[in-house]
């Protein structure tokens, strides 16, 4: 009885995009990892198991590769439309969570804040670019809300870009301390998500008439 011949399996060819997500994903864990400065383009190379001259190809500086890192990971069109429909309903606790659940959630990847990190400790113009992209139009959202429920009477008269920052660096004090530095949590990611917004918002209200302290005269 003849043996059926095998012929040899031919390796499938990558395609362009599937090799350029490859080279993204590479390079993001080593900017990650050893910052900007710190990785070449032969390490990320070797990483994507392609050939220098083949990442030279698709994206011919350092700098190329790190925007399309932030061109793909940085996606919040979705976030940003249920956090302006919040802000027309007034919805304070609604558009604070969702600020914040974005962020703060399990499997959560800190690649993102590794990268803001190393490049704002760099200094190089990648830092602003990442700021940009990445954070600034989320304040400033939040500092107009702000602002607006302000001149209703909503909240008390604070600072309104202050006051965007400060809720912003709750959620990154957090991520900090526990997918930076690995603190263990203590409590579930939705209560301690509930817990920084009742923290914050209660700051934020008006006190009720009937609450506010007695002033003499």
């Amino acid at each position: 009885m003849k043996r059926a011949k095998i012929s040899p399996r031919r390796p499938s060819r990558t395609s362009g995009p599937e090799r350029q997500a490859s080279l993204i994903g590479a390079a993001a864990s080593l900017f990650a990892a050893n910052g900007f400065q710190g990785t070449t383009t032969k390490a990320i190379a070797k990483a994507a198991g392609v050939s220098e001259a083949l990442l030279f190809k698709y994206f011919p500086t350092k700098r190329a590769l790190y925007a399309a890192i932030l061109a793909e990971k940085a996606q919040y069109s979705e976030l940003r439309e249920a956090v302006e429909e919040a802000a027309r309903k007034q919805d304070d606790t609604g558009l604070f969570t969702l600020l914040a659940s974005y962020r703060i959630k399990k499997g959560a990847d800190p690649t993102m804040l590794r990268l803001l990190l190393f490049s704002a400790l760099e200094g190089h113009e990648l830092s602003d670019m990442f700021f940009q992209r990445q954070y600034r139009s989320f304040h400033d959202l939040l500092a107009q809300y702000i602002g607006k429920r302000i001149e209703s009477g909503a909240f008390r008269p604070v600072d309104p870009l202050l006051a965007a920052r400060a809720f912003f660096g709750i959620i990154v004090h957090h991520r900090l301390l526990h997918d930076i530095l690995g603190l263990p949590m203590h409590r579930s990611y939705e209560d301690t998500i509930d817990e920084y917004v009742s923290l914050f918002l209660g700051g934020l209200l008006q006190p009720s008439p009937a609450f506010r302290p007695h002033t003499r005269t």
